[in-house]
């Protein structure tokens, strides 16, 4: 696989505070666990992820009606930690089936980015990871 994109209804976790957003409890678990649903979508249960190593580009492109509320970078990090690798994070209980759905190993890996946000008259976003 050179390239996988998904769609996510709604904006994408933000990463905005000391508290990892994959902990029980955070203010963006439903972001969270919407990323992580399409991700295991579009790689089918128990995939392990289609870029454990090599270099990435990340894009992100978002659409909502009115300004996003958080920052290009808040966004690019959200999403960045949680599609990756998780088991260096301790124990996810609460995530489930859900805490083993990564596309990467590590977000080291990523080396490229591109983010973009364009009126909309719904909010979604769009990620799509490719190899360098």
């Amino acid at each position: 696989m050179s390239e996988i994109s998904l769609v996510v209804q709604g904006l994408p976790p933000a990463k905005n505070e000391a508290k990892s957003m994959l902990a029980s409890g955070h203010v963006y678990a439903d972001r969270v666990s919407a990323l992580l649903e399409a991700a295991r979508d579009a790689l089918g249960e128990g995939q392990k992820p289609p870029f454990p190593d090599g270099p990435l580009t990340l894009d992100v492109s978002l659409e909502s009606p009115t300004e996003p509320p958080s920052d290009a970078t808040n966004y690019l990090g959200g999403v960045a930690d949680v599609l990756e690798a998780k088991q260096h994070r301790g124990a996810l209980e609460h995530l489930g089936d859900l805490a083993s759905v990564a596309l990467y190993g590590n977000d080291r890996q990523i080396q490229e980015v591109h983010y973009r946000w364009e009126s909309a008259a719904r909010t979604r976003y769009c990620v799509r990871l490719r190899r360098r």
